[in-house]
């Protein structure tokens, strides 16, 4: 077992714990007993924080969420009033991100991956918070002056979605690497 770390509490412990072994391995790769021993924990901390597992990949999914909004939102900070810049930095920064040898893409694509029952809580949990991310791309394109702005959408969100796993399937820098140009060309074909 890990020794604690002083200061953390041990469900803050149990989080850090899933979250980078959930990201690494996925959710279902991974068992209670290795996320409490990574920790430094026992099995009834996790059940008193968490309840379950399942409990622990939605606080993991959240948090992933979390992650994925604060990016948007910096977009959003560094283009105030330019939702076409908006865009083309976030998907600069995911070419930047996907293209490097630690990238195990999206936590949220890969639960829903993981998890093909769509009634399954995690499952939900995951393409709620996939749906937010398409909807940040909707709110942008909804602020340009788009030919089609849901086939402009259509093709961002399956643009950001292949970026996922192809910076996965492919050695570095691999084709995420174009995120960023193929988002322009996206954008140069579809805003008046």
């Amino acid at each position: 077992m890990k020794r604690p770390t002083p200061g953390v509490s041990a469900a803050e412990r149990i989080r850090n714990s899933a979250r980078e072994l959930f990201y690494n391995n996925g959710i279902r790769g991974v068992g209670v007993e290795e996320i409490v021993q990574n920790a430094g924990v026992t099995k009834p901390s996790l059940y008193r924080a968490y309840e379950s597992k399942d409990g622990l990949a939605a606080v993991y999914l959240d948090e992933f969420y979390g992650t994925c909004r604060t990016r948007f939102e910096e977009a959003e900070a560094d283009f105030p009033d330019d939702p076409r810049g908006q865009i083309l930095a976030y998907f600069d920064g995911l070419a930047e991100r996907a293209s490097t040898p630690t990238y195990r893409g999206c936590g949220l694509t890969n639960a829903i991956l993981e998890f093909p029952d769509r009634d399954h809580p995690v499952r939900r949990e995951a393409a709620r918070l996939k749906q937010a991310m398409a909807d940040w791309i909707a709110s942008r394109v909804a602020l340009l002056n788009a030919r089609d702005p849901e086939a402009l959408t259509a093709g961002l969100v399956l643009l950001m979605e292949g970026v996922f796993v192809a910076g996965q399937a492919f050695a570095p820098p691999g084709p995420s690497a174009h995120a960023g140009t193929v988002a322009r060309l996206l954008l140069n074909m579809s805003v008046l």
